[in-house]
């Protein structure tokens, strides 16, 4: 078991780690698309990544729609196993519509012999999101 500061030093170390080992920009909020963002999630029972879509109920929905219109090229194009769930809910009760794909395996971040199949993982998969992306952002924006 570790402590609250055990758990955060490893935390940081771990993004440190990922940072240095991949270095790039990665779009995560900075889609120009009001309430939607890429996230990395990374706890001590699992490893995914996400689009999450957190506006308002309305843009939401607007937006939620032209993803599941390009359901079909993300999965056969980019991200297999990628999951859709139209009402999903954050630990803390928040709903919200995401997009994500688990790594599928049991990883923890105070495991660092799990950081380094996570970490590949993670640039794998969020680069494929990216790019699928990237080719359709006009589409979702519209």
């Amino acid at each position: 078991m570790f402590s609250k500061e055990e758990s955060r030093q490893l935390r940081q170390q771990f993004w440190t780690s990922f940072g240095k080992s991949f270095p790039r920009k990665w779009l995560l909020y900075d889609t120009k698309i009001k309430g939607v963002a890429f996230k990395f999630h990374f706890d001590t029972k699992e490893a995914l990544i996400a689009l999450d879509l957190e506006d308002d109920l309305e843009n939401r929905i607007n937006c939620w729609e032209k993803l599941v219109a390009l359901k079909s090229i993300l999965k056969s194009e980019f991200l297999p196993d990628a999951i859709y769930e139209e009402e999903y809910f954050l630990d803390n009760g928040k709903e919200i519509s995401r997009i994500y794909l688990p790594l599928g395996k049991k990883v923890s971040i105070h495991n660092k012999n799990t950081w380094r199949e996570v970490m590949k993982f993670f640039n794998k998969n969020m680069s494929l999101f990216e790019a699928f992306f990237y080719e359709y952002q006009d589409l979702i924006k519209s």
